[in-house]
């Protein structure tokens, strides 16, 4: 069921890989199931809002603490946390909660799309754009002395708009440099094409890219051709949508032969700022408890379940030392 993720982009030695965490770099002997899109922390306010991103840490470990002690009871060992800038990421606070628990968190860089963009990403210079990631991928982060883990971005659904677009061209060439996977939130397969065009024009390879949201896209085709240019797709309504609906379309994408490109996740929490008490978490726990079970029933082996589960988040979101 591998995938056709073969490319290593020129000048990055991928001979060995990590996942760059909160709690630092980690192999793969020491990871076993990953949630690759879910959240933590998450302001879906402008940045332009009151109080936008503001909470207090104490509050949030105390909310969100005991969603992560769910899921290490049931065997997850490490979670990708999806808020970027422009959404509330506080990589000061995934680390706050990471501590708590002993759990390692992938917090990524970028941007998210119009009109959440915040002054600094639309007046910085291109160079600019692409420092500031490179930056945070190989350094620290602005708010919390670790390093991101992956670069996170997001679309119009009527298309990249101009500015989106010098993100991700800013962006594909700072993974050039890091290795980093690419993710973005884009609804329309048009808009995913369009994505994967720039980052290739930029020199960067379609193999380092996922496609999140891919099942809101309801023409299958485009998650055809996605796969067929060695990008990730990535369904993350587990939980969100009916059970049935969602292992189908699961069962499809295997029954396609590809397992090796794709990633299943609930895009679930989360600690809400601008709600009080942090607003109605959803626990990060229906993948295992009832979607995997569901999987199996239908024939789904073992080793496919590992290969949904630990080896392709794994191999999507790490890169080299």
């Amino acid at each position: 069921m591998a995938g056709p993720h073969t490319e290593t982009p020129a000048g990055v030695d991928r001979s060995e890989r990590f996942l760059y965490t909160t709690l630092g770099l980690l192999e793969r002997s020491r990871l076993d199931m990953i949630l690759p899109h879910e959240h933590v922390f998450v302001d879906l306010r402008t940045p332009d809002q009151p109080g936008y991103a503001r909470a207090d840490e104490t509050e949030v470990v105390a909310v969100m603490a005991p969603r992560i002690e769910e899921i290490k009871e049931r065997g997850v060992t490490a979670l990708v946390e999806c808020s970027t800038v422009g959404v509330g990421r506080r990589a000061d606070i995934d680390l706050a909660v990471s501590r708590a628990t002993g759990f390692p968190i992938v917090v990524p860089t970028g941007s998210y799309r119009e009109p959440w963009i915040t002054p600094f990403v639309r007046e910085a210079e291109d160079d600019a754009l692409e420092a500031w990631m490179f930056g945070e991928l190989t350094e620290r982060f602005d708010e919390a002395d670790y390093r991101a883990g992956w670069i996170k971005l997001s679309a119009g659904d009527d298309g990249i708009t101009q500015l989106e677009e010098r993100v991700l061209r800013a962006a594909a060439r700072a993974a050039a440099r890091t290795g980093a996977v690419i993710g973005s939130h884009t609804i329309r397969g048009r808009v995913a094409m369009q994505q994967l065009d720039i980052i290739e024009q930029e020199g960067y390879s379609a193999s380092r890219f996922i496609w999140i949201h891919t099942q809101e896209e309801p023409d299958l085709s485009f998650h055809d051709e996605a796969v067929s240019r060695g990008a990730w797709i990535e369904y993350d309504h587990v939980s969100r949508s009916p059970d049935e609906d969602v292992k189908s379309l699961i069962l499809q994408a295997l029954e396609k032969g590809y397992g090796g490109n794709l990633l299943v996740s609930h895009d679930l929490g989360w600690f809400d700022p601008a709600l009080p008490k942090g607003g109605n978490q959803r626990p990060y726990t229906h993948l295992s408890d009832v979607m995997l079970p569901l999987l199996k029933a239908s024939g789904v082996d073992e080793e496919t379940l590992g290969l949904l589960t630990m080896e392709n988040p794994f191999r999507a979101f790490a890169r080299p030392a």
